[in-house]
């Protein structure tokens, strides 16, 4: 069983940063892909990036260059840091890891980019 636990989100002024982590426990395999997607309300969820065990990584187009994605494979947690936030980022943020074939999720934080 896989356990991911998230934390850092909350609320921001537009223009402002925050850094979201994401620490994975129970049976990880050497190889995995970590990331991070987000819902709004009313909308479907998206994929927001991910990066995998040996490094390889993608974003949302639209988040590239604000939004950086990092992992530290020794301690098996993936990092956000989001900048030059948007009230449009509001959302929840969910961490998410793949292996062997499945999805794990984390229960979700809250992203409010509200002035």
């Amino acid at each position: 069983q896989v356990q991911l636990e998230e934390s850092g989100g909350g609320l921001v002024q537009p223009g402002g940063s925050l850094r979201l982590s994401c620490a994975a426990s129970g049976s990880i395999f050497k190889f995995n892909t970590m990331g991070w997607y987000r819902q709004a309300p009313g909308k479907q969820r998206e994929l927001v990036a991910f990066k995998t065990t040996y490094g390889t990584t993608n974003y949302a187009d639209s988040l590239r260059g604000r939004f950086t994605i990092s992992r530290d494979n020794a301690k098996n947690t993936v990092y956000l840091q989001m900048n030059s936030l948007k009230p449009e980022d509001t959302a929840v943020y969910y961490c998410n890891l793949f292996q062997n074939n499945r999805d794990y999720w984390g229960q979700g934080t809250q992203v409010t980019v509200s002035s």
